[in-house]
This record gives structure tokens, C-alpha cells and sequence, in this order.
């Protein structure tokens, strides 16, 4: 498996909410986290064959942005 950290603007619960059924969809269920008491806000994912790439483009189409770190 393998893990990436992310910095984002995934702010709040509300934030977490919104971007679920994007990153769900993505990556599965309870495959990602997003620390949002970090001032980077990580997002963090445990990624069998999804790619950095498609984890991105995910986090945009939900309307956030993320930074591989």
C-alpha cells in the first residue's frame, strides 16, 4: 500500500463533508483522513492503485486544492 500526504484548504468538518463522496468514490471508504487541527490541513491516503494524480484531481472536483507535500 502506499501513503501520501497532502497539504490542503480542507478546513472543517464541513469541508470533510462536502469532499466524502468525491474521495470515496476515488479512493474508498476509511482509506483518508484529513487533520484538519494542522495548519497545512494534511489529507492523508492509504492508496492501493490510485495515483497522486487522480487523488488531486479529486480534491478539485470537489472545489478544494491539494499540494502533494
Amino acid at each position: 500500500m502506499k501513503q501520501y500526504q497532502f497539504k490542503t484548504n480542507i478546513n472543517c468538518s464541513g469541508c470533510i463533508t462536502n469532499i466524502t463522496p468525491s474521495l470515496d468514490g476515488v479512493i474508498g471508504e476509511n482509506n483518508w483522513s484529513v487533520d484538519t487541527r494542522d495548519p497545512k490541513k494534511i489529507l492523508t491516503v492509504v492508496a492501493g492503485d490510485v495515483s497522486e494524480t487522480e487523488v488531486v484531481k479529486a480534491v478539485s472536483q470537489a472545489g478544494y486544492k491539494a499540494e502533494k507535500l
